[in-house]
């Protein structure tokens, strides 16, 4: 049966064309309940993946409607309370097509859960495709907006199934009750004969499980304001005023940006056609509901009313009572206004609207009201950032010391803080899984087990290379074949050959795993991949980007046993110049799987000649020659202090942290893949100059060095930056006999001051130089197994090589510049959780420490404080000379060269000092380590009590522990 709409469009040249849309009706549709005989309830009909529902439903008791039944829900319902919907209670529910399709175009995270939803056969969620089942199918009628002919289309599906079960003549008596917070929609269903009720009503119906209602989202701000109704915040305005605002430049449009350290202050930033700024909001009633990340629309405030960035730091109020003490937040205004330095005014404004709100479910803790037997209470998340909320729950005392989620409901003009509901309780404050837990979500890191459907796609074990495997693949198995990696390593990418040729020269190999070979394009694996994005390391849990079977067995070159690769190989003359370079797909047999220090061993080792130490003689020496080209080009060595753990091998808490010590190894390792990754980004390139996955890094702009210029300055050193080579070549010359350490600092400093490499298309893109590399194009070729950027690059290379096939996406610039947006935030989000959990083993190692006593040096020097890096640990902190509730020190602070005077003492960047290093407990959620200043000594800034009581507390340790990996 088919149906069509016919209707005139208007295209850019000015000319009307005439379209002609057809749809198709069908009488074969499945209505999913299981066994059922009118329709073939058990078949599939072709509308995607879902679950039956059970012929005989058994979820919870409801008072409401103690007969079995099933649920079918309108738009909004599931875009509210989807937090319900996911819950092990709820089964046996329909989802309309005509739901499905507009929460699709509402909210994409949503969409993403309700569709995981479906495909879990346990929850019985059936998808039923109603806009193309001829009896459920209406057209929209003369006058009736699209809402309420989805409306309609939701009341005559809910009526038809309730005809449809009938007909079935089940003793049971089967009915679909209609769930629904539209009061008009709930009466018309009634009108119609149909069961409705709103999620509330049949929530507190499932008396079984009163542990529900907690998690209801709170969507009736009335019902939600404080009793005063007193007004706090302006309006925001309609979408449609923010447009027309915003097109003819009355209101700008930018991503909300709070403070961590000053919860009424933010910045806007304002993104146009090439026009980056940035827009201050100070004050509460300027800053207006918005919360962080989301878009919003600010009016510029008149010159006169602009401001300063503030450097006072200002945090919530951790108390219950004055939650909307609008004249306390006053006060602190002044303060924030008597901090900002009126030789720094930068436009000011107030945010007018919000164009999109990006609210996700936080981590933190229950700040339980002093009220006795109170339902209300406000939820502290632990990113600074986000304001507090207040929720409903019964279960206080329950919540109270664990780390929960909470969803944000709505936020009303009358409140000083937004409206939430409980989502999930993760477990207690400080337990090791559970903080790993709550940084794995704060960060947005993938982390749920693949699931039935993307292991579906894993080749079937036990799994051997095939003839078909064969095809378009060179046999290396006979090369001598090594990787190099860290201690424990089982995800091994990369693995290297040298070997002399007959003509004098030398063939260089580098074979990286050749993980295209096993997820293919488009399929559920490679789907997850790519949203994925990488491999996230933490001190104790590898996230694995793809499933362990790829990524530490079949895809991983582990010694002794025939892999798959993709090998870039080089034939060299003895002074490292490339003078032909070749691709090819392959299967090799690595003779040895070596750490740094055994491949370094090898190395050095005077009695050893056999063909694996002689290959990494041969490799390390052409590393030397290409590390130095590299560096005579302007490529830049900075460095970054980073930490290695040492655990109870029994506990599992850090009992040792040093800094990691690099060797020869890490420098001859590195230099191929560099070398690889340039030679594959060049070939990519010149086959696909549109669609070439490559990676840049821009140059900073200069004004990022100034601190680094005068810090140099300060110790009689002079750095140039006006290009890459110059900065490196200021940085070697930078040299203090008396003070070896100082060249480490600088290049630490330096990296500071670095810009985001980012992947990118290399058709929407005309910058491809890469400038730490100082190298022009560069891509990433050599760890598929941790990167997906890596995978897109494989499958450019096999494309060009006529190893593989190309599809429609490999060659949609646009699809791949979205691609490479996901890739850039899910790396940063893996770094910023990789750093987040070092920070939570630091603490760890410091709890049972109590006070430590070290050298630092100091790395910036603020208005009150000192930034300080501790070398033996690679860990850094801030020494504050200002404490509350004692008396202020003299501040004396000059940004010429940047220096700090307190009480007759001035301290200098790079300055070494003493300081003593404690773990701060007293908040539960946001411990930190504490620095106070021991050497040289300043009048009033000793350590803090604090510190003389963990001190007086700590115990020698007499128990030796074994030490883990």
């Amino acid at each position: 049966m088919l149906t069509s709409r016919t209707f005139l469009k208007r295209t850019r040249a000015g000319a009307v064309m005439k379209v002609v849309r057809e749809h198709y009706l069908r009488d074969d549709i499945s209505c999913g309940v299981a066994a059922c005989t009118l329709c073939g309830g058990g078949v599939e009909d072709g509308g995607g993946s879902h679950s039956l529902l059970e012929a005989q439903p058994s979820e919870a008791f409801s008072t409401l409607c103690p007969d079995p039944h099933y649920l079918l829900l309108d738009t909004n319902l599931l875009l509210h309370q989807i937090d319900i919907l996911e819950d092990p209670v709820i089964r046996n529910v329909i989802v309309l097509q005509t739901v499905l399709q507009e929460v699709r175009k509402r909210s994409a995270p949503v969409y993403k859960r309700i569709r995981d939803v479906i495909a879990n056969p346990e929850k019985h969620f059936y998808s039923f495709t109603n806009e193309h089942h001829k009896e459920t199918y209406i057209e929209q009628e003369q006058g009736e907006n699209a809402n309420d002919r989805n409306d309609r289309a939701i009341r005559i599906a809910a009526k038809w199934y309730n005809e449809h079960l009938m007909k079935l003549q089940n003793e049971d008596k089967l009915r679909v009750i209609l769930l629904t917070n539209d009061r008009k929609n709930k009466e018309k269903a009634v009108e119609e004969g149909i069961t409705a009720y709103t999620c509330e009503e049949y929530v507190k119906s499932l008396i079984a499980n009163p542990e529900l209602v907690d998690r209801l989202a709170c969507l009736n701000d009335e019902a939600n304001e404080i009793e005063s109704g007193r007004i706090i915040f302006s309006e925001h305005l309609a979408l449609s005023k923010l447009q027309q605002g915003i097109k003819s430049g009355i209101y700008l449009q930018g991503t909300f940006r709070a403070n961590r350290d000053n919860y009424l202050e933010a910045t806007v930033w304002v993104h146009g056609d090439g026009d980056e700024r940035e827009v201050i909001i100070q004050g509460l009633r300027n800053l207006n509901r918005a919360v962080h990340e989301d878009i919003v629309a600010v009016e510029l405030l008149s010159k006169d009313a602009w401001a300063a960035p503030s450097s006072v730091v200002l945090l919530d109020d951790e108390g219950q009572g004055e939650e909307d003490d609008v004249e306390k937040e006053e006060q602190k205004e002044k303060t924030l206004k008597t901090f900002g330095n009126k030789n720094m005014l930068r436009p000011t404004g107030r945010v007018v609207g919000i164009i999109k709100r990006n609210w996700r479910p936080f981590c933190g803790m229950l700040s339980k009201s002093q009220i006795k037997e109170a339902r209300r209470h406000l939820f502290t998340p632990a990113d600074r950032r986000i304001p507090r909320i207040r929720i409903e729950t019964r279960q206080a005392s329950v919540l109270e010391g664990q780390r929960i989620i909470v969803a944000i409901d709505g936020w009303p003009r009358t409140s000083r803080y937004p409206n939430g509901h409980f989502v999930k309780n993760l477990g207690a404050a400080g337990d090791k899984e559970t903080e790993t837990e709550v940084l794995l979500l704060e960060h947005d890191v993938p982390h749920q087990p693949f699931s039935q459907a993307v292991l579906s796609f894993l080749p079937k074990m036990p799994w051997s290379i095939s003839d078909q495997d064969m095809k378009f693949r060179e046999d290396l198995r006979h090369l001598c074949v090594c990787s190099v990696d860290p201690p424990g390593c089982t995800d091994i990418d990369d693995a290297l050959h040298c070997r002399d040729l007959e003509n004098g020269n030398l063939e260089v190999g580098v074979h990286i795993a050749d993980v295209s070979h096993f997820i293919r394009p488009g399929n559920a694996l490679d789907q997850e991949s790519a949203q994925r994005g990488t491999t996230v390391y933490l001190c104790e849990k590898r996230i694995d980007m793809v499933p362990e079977l790829l990524s530490s067995n079949l895809c991983s070159l582990r010694s002794n046993v025939d892999r798959l690769a993709f090998s870039c190989i080089w034939e060299m003359n003895c002074n490292a110049e490339i003078l032909r370079t070749r691709f090819t797909k392959s299967v090799i047999n690595s003779k040895a799987s070596l750490t740094y220090a055994e491949a370094q061993m090898k190395i050095d080792s005077a009695s050893m000649n056999d063909d694996i130490t002689t290959s990494l003689r041969g490799l390390n020496k052409l590393a030397k020659i290409l590390k130095k080209r590299r560096i005579d080009n302007g490529a830049l060595t900075l460095s970054s202090p980073e930490v290695r753990f040492h655990m109870d091998s029994e506990t599992h808490d850090p009992i040792d942290l040093q800094t990691k010590e690099l060797k020869e190894t890490n420098s001859m390792v590195e230099e191929f893949m560099l070398l690889a990754n340039i030679s594959v980004a060049q070939k990519i390139y010149d086959e696909f100059s549109e669609h070439a996955l490559l990676r840049k890094h821009p140059a900073p702009p200069p004004s990022n060095y100034d601190i680094l210029v005068k810090a140099a300055k300060s110790k009689g050193l002079e750095i140039k930056t006006d290009s890459a080579k110059a900065l490196a070549d200021s940085l070697d010359s930078a040299e203090s006999p008396s003070f070896p350490y100082l060249n480490t600092l600088l290049r630490i400093l330096a990296t500071r001051f670095m810009m985001q490499a980012v992947y990118f298309c290399s058709g929407m893109d005309n910058d491809f130089h890469h400038y730490g590399l100082a190298t022009p194009i560069y891509t990433h070729f050599t760890s598929p197994i941790r990167r997906y950027a890596d995978i897109i690059v494989h499958r450019l290379l096999a494309v060009a090589i006529g190893a593989d096939s190309t599809y429609p996406d490999l060659t949609d610039k646009h699809k791949l510049a979205e691609l490479c947006k996901n890739l850039n935030y899910r790396h940063k989000m893996a770094q910023y959780a990789q750093r987040a959990s070092v920070a939570f083993h630091t603490q760890l190692f410091f709890k049972s420490k109590g006070v430590v006593n070290e050298e630092a040096y100091i790395l910036f020097v603020r208005k009150n404080a000192i930034v300080v890096l501790i070398p033996k640990y690679g860990l850094e902190g801030t020494v504050f000379f200002e404490e509350k509730d004692k008396p202020k020190p003299a501040l004396l602070y000059s940004d010429e060269i940047p220096s700090l005077t307190v009480e007759g003492t001035t301290f200098y960047t790079f300055d070494k000092v003493k300081v003593n290093i404690m773990l701060d407990a007293s908040n539960i959620q946001h411990q930190k380590i504490r620095m106070a200043l021991v050497e040289p000594k300043v009048q009033g800034c000793g350590i803090p009590s604090q510190a003389m009581q963990l001190s007086s507390n700590n115990e020698p340790q007499t128990k030796k522990k074994k030490l883990g990996k």
